[in-house]
């Protein structure tokens, strides 16, 4: 089943319409994947095919999707909610957050399957999921900062 067709599927049974801003909403966040799109972001996209579909429009809609777990919500620390398709996986990827541009990476190797196997053993605590997001500079800042003689 693709991922369009089980998002269809939930919200059919949240007894919730596939409105034509839903549907879009949708569909932005498919052909934007590995993007963390704020509400703002959304909604830019949104008004480029719906000039009259509003901010509130857009911030119910994620608010829905959010809560059907078709989309996760995550916080990068930048003052805005991000969301992106929320992953059948049992872990979710981890995240690279730049703190000077504010681009946001995926890295996929899960590095605390260890630390779980400890937690489960010391604590009888069986994790069942975890987020794990680094804070520092990208490469494309880290050379900028070179060459502009920050760093040596």
């Amino acid at each position: 089943m693709t991922q369009l067709s089980s998002v269809y599927r939930k919200l059919e049974e949240g007894a919730k319409r596939l409105t034509p801003q839903r549907e879009l909403i949708i569909k932005i966040f498919a052909s934007h994947p590995g993007e963390h799109l704020s509400a703002e972001e959304v909604h830019r996209l949104v008004r480029e095919e719906f000039n009259d579909v509003g901010l509130a429009t857009v911030y119910r809609t994620l608010e829905l999707l959010t809560g059907l777990d078709v989309l996760q919500r995550i916080h990068f620390n930048d003052g805005r909610s991000r969301y992106e398709f929320n992953q059948e996986e049992v872990h979710r990827h981890h995240h690279l957050v730049c703190t000077r541009c504010g681009k946001v990476e995926e890295f996929s190797e899960d590095l605390l399957d260890a630390l779980e196997d400890r937690v489960l053993k010391k604590r009888g605590f069986r994790v069942v999921d975890h987020e794990l997001k680094f804070f520092g500079i990208c490469q494309i800042c880290a050379r900028k900062r070179w060459q502009e003689g920050e760093i040596r």
